[in-house]
Formats: C-alpha cells, sequence, structure tokens
C-alpha cells in the first residue's frame, strides 16, 4: 500500500498575514498601558491608572480571541504570542499594580509595606514560569495573578492598609493552592455565561470608576457579586472535576 501524499500546506494571503501581526502588536499595547499606569500612579493621576488599568483587562480579554480568529500560530508560526502576553501581563497585572497601591499609600508604612510588595511580585515570578499555570482543560491553575484587580477595589471601595495586607497575604497563600480558575474566555463549561457576566463586570466597573469616590451601593454589590461568582464557581468545577477523576480511576481499578 502506497502512502498517501501529504496535504499541501495551507497559504495565507498578505491580508491575512498582517492581520495576525496586528494581533500581535494589539498585545504588545499592553506593555505601553502599564508604563502609562506607573506614570500615572507616580503622577498621582488615580482616576487615570485605573481607566488605564480597566483598558488594559479589555486588551487582555480580547486578544486571545482575536489571535484564534487569525490563527497567528499558523500565519506567524516562529512568534511566540504567549510568551509575549505572560510578559505583559506580568507588567499590567502585578508589576503596575503594586505601584499603584504603593502611590496610593494602600500599603503599609515601613518594613510591613516592603514585604507585602515583594508577595505578589515574588509569587507571580513564580506562577508565571510553570509550566501548567494554564491547564490543558483552560483553567488557571491557583490565583491568576488578578492583583490589577486587588489593586482596583483597595482605591475605589477606599480600604485601608490592614484590609489590602490580609488580601495580599491570603491570596499569594492562593497562588499555591491547586484550584482550577476558569479562564473566562476558553474555559469550556459555562463559557457563554463567564463571558457574559465578564462584559457585565466590567461595565459595572467603569460605573464605579464614573462614580469615584462616591459609589453607588448597588453597583458596589453587583460588581463584587460577580467576584463571589468566580471563585465559587471555580472551586465548584475544581471540586468536580476531582470527583470524576476519583470515579474514573475507581471504574479502572
Amino acid at each position: 500500500m502506497q502512502d498517501q501524499a501529504a496535504p499541501p500546506a495551507e497559504t495565507f494571503s498578505r491580508g491575512f498575514r498582517l492581520a495576525g501581526a496586528a494581533v500581535h502588536l494589539y498585545t504588545a499595547s499592553g506593555s505601553v498601558l502599564g508604563l502609562l499606569i506607573v506614570l500615572a500612579a507616580i503622577d498621582g493621576d488615580v482616576v487615570t491608572a485605573l481607566w488605564l488599568v480597566l483598558a488594559t483587562l479589555f486588551v487582555d480579554g480580547t486578544d486571545g480571541m482575536l489571535a484564534r480568529r487569525f490563527r497567528v500560530k499558523e500565519t506567524i508560526p516562529w512568534f511566540d504570542g504567549a510568551r509575549m502576553d505572560d510578559i505583559v501581563d506580568y507588567i499590567t497585572y502585578v508589576f503596575a499594580a503594586v505601584v499603584l497601591l504603593w502611590t496610593t499609600d494602600r500599603l503599609p508604612p515601613g518594613a510591613w509595606g516592603w514585604v507585602l510588595a515583594a508577595l505578589p511580585l515574588l509569587a507571580s515570578c513564580y506562577q508565571f514560569c510553570r509550566v501548567d499555570a494554564k491547564t490543558d482543560d483552560h483553567y488557571f491553575l491557583g490565583f491568576p495573578s488578578y492583583w490589577n484587580v486587588v489593586a482596583f477595589y483597595a482605591i475605589v471601595l477606599d480600604v485601608g492598609t490592614t484590609g489590602v495586607g490580609i488580601a495580599l497575604a491570603v491570596l499569594t497563600v492562593l497562588v499555591f493552592v491547586p484550584v482550577k480558575y476558569v479562564y473566562p474566555s476558553r474555559t469550556k463549561l459555562l463559557r457563554s455565561l463567564n463571558l457574559g457576566l465578564s462584559a457585565v463586570w466590567l461595565i459595572s466597573s467603569a460605573v464605579l470608576l464614573v462614580q469615584y469616590p462616591d459609589p453607588h451601593p448597588a453597583v458596589v454589590v453587583l460588581s463584587l457579586a460577580y467576584l463571589v461568582y468566580y471563585f465559587g464557581v471555580s472551586i465548584w468545577l475544581t471540586v468536580a472535576g476531582n470527583r470524576r477523576s476519583a470515579q474514573a480511576v475507581e471504574r479502572a481499578a
């Protein structure tokens, strides 16, 4: 039996390949937004910094879908978009967030402030270098370094240094706890619901910022309800998945 010839490699138009390059540039723009967050924080322009935080969340929430739509792994196979995405995320989700907490006096003075500032930086260095930080079934393993969200709420809700310190310490520990957190744009289970709720959360966060420094309680509750849902559904899906795995092992035994 003769070997069948391999199908010809798919070719892409120049326009399609340029679109893929534009997606990579869109992802890279997050690094510039991160710099602008830091500069705004240093200048004391907190509102501008927080709007930029929301902008980075929007970019990070949409660039992956665009990358898959324009098949960047195939059109530009020599460029590692995932690595670039991790670099940008560390700048915007971690480093810029810690600078924002520091410049708004959300960290205690003295040595404790330095320790608390270091916790997210070090924990996220570990997490971003784990090969299984994003699982094969499209979850984040361990708290997914949403330090920018922590900074956003700390400022908008005027959380004191004690509350911020406790949040940083607890969430740092959760980086190392193997709970599978929902990846809203990729986790298959409840994907449409998760995407819809994420959009509602982003809008409610923008409303909170418009109302800053006196956000309406109803908007605060709506915004925080999404966080409760996110942690709750992530824990539920983790427990359910572990139970199914254990049952499969028992059946195979």
